[in-house]
């Protein structure tokens, strides 16, 4: 690998591996951004600029995406529309990027012969049980339960199709849920922090009893440098950090660090379709390439989290405004 063609690069996870890539290789990157409402310019601020470009552009621009992997030999796929309340609203993007997109960029790596790396989620696999003692593996049968995790199971059926097919050098991560600098406050944890921040009450779907596996952003980035360097092609690899929490259990965490009583938050209306459980089993990962995370500690990293937040309003203050006017007359 020399020269890295980063979809989505300007978004949160994409950000965050741009410079963990600038950090701890000699590699130089070309971010593919188009720039939704999910990206931010401030995200990829003062890199730099021998080393790391800009191109916006769409995903779905056959022509644009075909003059980029001419000059690259590594593709990093992480463009996706990723919300799932959005997807409920209006599936139409979700299809378009994660589907559409991915086939474009698949048929470039084709033509060029590039290394080609997909990330995806675990959502694909639909849920767990609460009390079940199973976590999703390599080999766990696709169950999608929104046109959100739908979507991108399908992209992940076009990379495995495109590696036995045609020969793409292409591997795939399923990643559980990701958190730290540069989320977008619509997503779960930093909208909770901002709204502590601004000294108002957490707001949690339903009972809260849902569990996600959260892993640190930086620890996702290290994973997937591992398996581009590494990894098996035409292997899937689960990224975990073994962080099962509830939601309820997340948003008392913050409750704690911001020094609130541990019920000071509000109920509202589940969302249609709440997953219930999702746990990553990462030992194919850290057995075959010796990968494990450095933040270890669900409860540190989201203090940590908290500081950033606190350090960084002028970035998501503007985004914030626009996310809880979104959010009105749809937690009733």
């Amino acid at each position: 690998m020399e020269n890295l063609l980063v979809t989505g690069g300007a978004g949160f996870i994409g950000s965050n591996f741009v410079r963990h890539v600038l950090a701890h290789t000699d590699l130089t990157v070309t971010i593919l951004d188009k720039l939704t409402y999910a990206a931010n310019l401030g995200s990829i601020e003062h890199l730099p600029s021998d080393r790391c470009r800009l191109v916006i552009g769409d995903i779905c621009d056959a022509g644009l995406v075909d003059e980029l992997a001419s000059t690259h030999d590594t593709v990093v796929h992480f463009a996706a529309e990723s919300h799932n309340d959005n997807s409920l609203q209006d599936p139409s993007p979700f299809v378009q990027t994660n589907l559409v997109g991915t086939f474009v960029l698949l048929e470039a790596a084709r033509k060029h012969d590039l290394r080609f790396h997909h990330i995806s989620t675990d959502e694909v696999y639909g849920d767990l049980e609460l009390d079940d003692p199973q976590r999703f593996t390599e080999s766990t049968p696709y169950r999608p339960s929104s046109p959100y995790s739908a979507t991108k199971a399908g992209s992940d059926h076009l990379v495995a199709a495109w590696t036995r097919s045609f020969g793409v050098q292409a591997t795939t991560s399923n990643c559980s849920n990701n958190y730290g600098p540069w989320q977008h406050v619509e997503k779960f944890i930093p909208r909770q922090i901002t709204q502590l921040i601004d000294g108002l009450r957490p707001k949690v779907y339903g009972e809260g009893r849902n569990v996600r596996d959260w892993i640190h952003v930086d620890d996702h980035s290290s994973a997937v440098l591992a398996i581009l360097s590494d990894g098996q092609i035409g292997q899937t690899y689960l990224i975990g950090a073994d962080g099962e929490r509830s939601n309820r259990e997340v948003v008392g965490a913050l409750l704690t660090i911001f020094g609130r009583e541990p019920d000071d938050f509000e109920h509202v209306a589940d969302r249609a379709g709440h997953d219930l459980r999702y746990a990553i089993d990462p030992t194919l990962l850290r057995t075959e390439l010796g990968w494990k995370p450095r933040h270890d500690d669900v409860e540190t990293g989201l203090a940590a989290t908290v500081e950033w937040y606190r350090a960084h309003e002028h970035w998501w203050r503007s985004a914030k405004v626009s996310t809880e006017r979104k959010y009105e007359g749809q937690e009733q």
